[in-house]
């Protein structure tokens, strides 16, 4: 039985990231428990479901299983409605969460790692300042389970970060209420990606429609923080589904809270890491979560499997992971958090000058690079930060 076993690795939290780390613990020879606390293993849904090819393939050829839609096209609607609409160069999918997140988790599964789902974290176990394992309630049981190493895939403003003594918290400014509603009987480009930019849509955010396929669609937006007391998420996006689809029937609703931050600054404990939005590794331009979150999840299981080997499980010997999650991924979301910044300070007016020059350049040489300077074109320092992060899209 699980609850009497003693782990190399424990990691908490079924979701893409989670279930990544616990595969690459397995697959590098050590033994790991992965707990969920909801029933099922991809529900619910909790997000807009986008991921990039080439992303994917980081991990595994994608599985025409997991895809709703392939994704070559984008357009982007200012706030008085002119129409931004390219090819992307690089094409991305709208999964179907609930069999991809399944799948992962049956990956990790097929490595050697043991996975419980109605598993709730209550706290971690300690020995002087090491996490040693957790403890919490199976089915209204209690249990204590001990690991050398903890890998918190919790989610936004992890409980376990913070109770390991690490700042997971964020500003308001950087906390985005997002919402979305899977709507169908509409027609919509199954192809594209569509996103609203405006302040009276959805201020320092947007509205996004991601189909899965031609008559149905994921569509939602994301309000930041410092804009929720003036209206709810929710209110905004039913009044954008009353303009463009009055006659959607919606079939499910997931509202929640998005992290658009830098990644957290400590990401390692004694005995413990981070991963996923449990870590802030979250595109703080798109709230993109699922790749981000899976190659921290990856860089999570291979380092907390090499501590195993070298007997060392530090903060200090853990802290590579920081330096490699810094190197694949971590400077480029400091870079979008400082081009966010600066485009959330964008008025209407703004965005829709901005649509007026781009809509200036050919379709054919229309690119997302092109869009994004446009935007920060005031910011001459932040062109580099522009060109770093987009360069070959």
């Amino acid at each position: 039985m699980w609850r009497r076993q003693k782990y190399d690795v424990i990691v908490v939290g079924g979701g893409p990231a989670g279930s990544t780390a616990a595969r690459y613990v397995a697959l590098n020879g050590a033994r790991v428990l992965l707990l969920e606390k909801d029933r099922d293993i991809g529900v619910p849904v909790r997000c807009g479901e986008a991921v990039s090819d080439e992303g994917l393939r980081i991990f595994m050829e994608p599985d025409p299983r997991w895809i709703k839609s392939t994704i070559t096209r984008i357009r982007l609607v200012s706030p008085s409605g002119h129409e931004i609409e390219f090819d992307l160069k690089a094409k991305g999918y709208i999964l179907d969460r609930r069999i991809f997140d399944y799948d992962l988790a049956q990956y990790a599964a097929q490595e050697g790692a043991t996975i419980v789902t109605k598993a709730y974290v209550s706290g971690l176990l300690f020995d002087g300042d090491y996490v040693t394992g957790v403890k919490g309630q199976y089915f209204g049981e209690d249990f204590e389970v001990s690991s050398k190493i903890v890998i918190g895939a919790d989610g936004v403003e992890s409980r376990v970060g913070r109770w390991a003594g690490l700042r997971t918290q964020l500003k308001m400014k950087d906390m985005e209420s997002a919402i979305q509603k899977t709507v169908t009987g509409i027609d919509v480009d199954e192809h594209r990606f569509d996103f609203y930019l405006s302040r009276k849509r959805a201020p320092g955010g947007y509205v996004w429609i991601f189909p899965k396929g031609p008559h149905s669609a994921n569509i939602g937006l994301g309000v930041s923080g410092k804009y929720s007391k003036e209206k709810s998420a929710m209110r905004y996006l039913d009044e954008f589904l009353q303009d463009k689809f009055p006659n959607a029937s919606v079939v499910s609703t997931f509202a929640g809270g998005v992290p658009c931050d830098k990644t957290l600054k400590k990401l390692v404990a004694n005995g413990l890491m981070l991963a996923g939005d449990a870590a802030h590794m979250v595109n703080p331009m798109t709230g993109g979560g699922i790749i981000p979150g899976m190659r921290g999840g990856m860089l999570a299981g291979q380092t907390a499997a090499d501590a195993i080997k070298k007997g060392d499980v530090s903060k200090k010997f853990l802290s590579q992971y920081e330096k490699k999650w810094r190197k694949i991924g971590g400077k480029n979301h400091e870079r979008f958090y400082s081009i966010k910044n600066t485009i959330d300070k964008l008025t209407d007016e703004d965005l829709d000058g901005i649509a007026e020059s781009v809509a200036k350049i050919p379709e054919e040489e229309r690119t997302i690079t092109k869009v994004f300077l446009k935007a920060v074109y005031k910011k001459p320092k932040l062109i580099y930060d522009v060109m770093k992060v987009f360069a070959g899209l």
